[in-house]
């Protein structure tokens, strides 16, 4: 097991199985030195803890630990192509979609909820340029989103 898969552990989390595509996508692809991952939804075991908008059906609390479910998965698909997450450099980006309520204005501390776990986990190489962006609705009324994009050593 790899070191970054033995600190997941510490944390009492898991690093979960790849969630599969739900359209014509990878969930993760290679180019260079870097990996992109598709938007990653919380799944759990295949389904999804929260649906429905922050600020209205999700609190913000609950939102934020969603987002950090979206990064383990992010992790995962790049594991799925790299085979081994202690070849990450660094996190480069993370770009977090929130599906919010008209008047939820707290999308940056939703996908704080990745950023942290990110730091946690993997330290000064978690340290990474982000977005956070409030939009209408998201796939399968998920609450949040995450997408990664890391630097790869060989």
């Amino acid at each position: 097991m790899s070191q970054v898969e033995d600190k997941i552990e510490s944390l009492g989390l898991k690093l979960p199985d790849v969630v599969p595509p739900l359209a014509a996508y990878q969930p993760a692809v290679r180019s260079g030195n870097y990996v992109f991952t598709s938007g990653q939804l919380p799944m759990v075991d295949g389904a999804l803890p929260a649906t429905g908008k922050v600020g209205a059906e999700v609190g913000a609390e609950q939102a934020k630990e969603l987002a950090g479910v979206c990064a383990l998965n992010a992790l995962a698909a790049v594991k799925s192509v790299t085979g081994d997450l202690d070849k990450i450099v660094r996190v480069v980006k993370v770009v977090g979609f929130v599906a919010s309520a008209p008047d939820f204005t707290g999308q940056p501390g939703v996908v704080n909820g990745a950023s942290e776990l990110l730091g946690e986990i993997l330290g000064d190489k978690g340290v990474h340029a982000r977005s956070a962006v409030g939009v209408a609705v998201l796939p399968v009324d998920a609450p949040v989103e995450v997408e990664i994009q890391v630097e790869i050593a060989d």
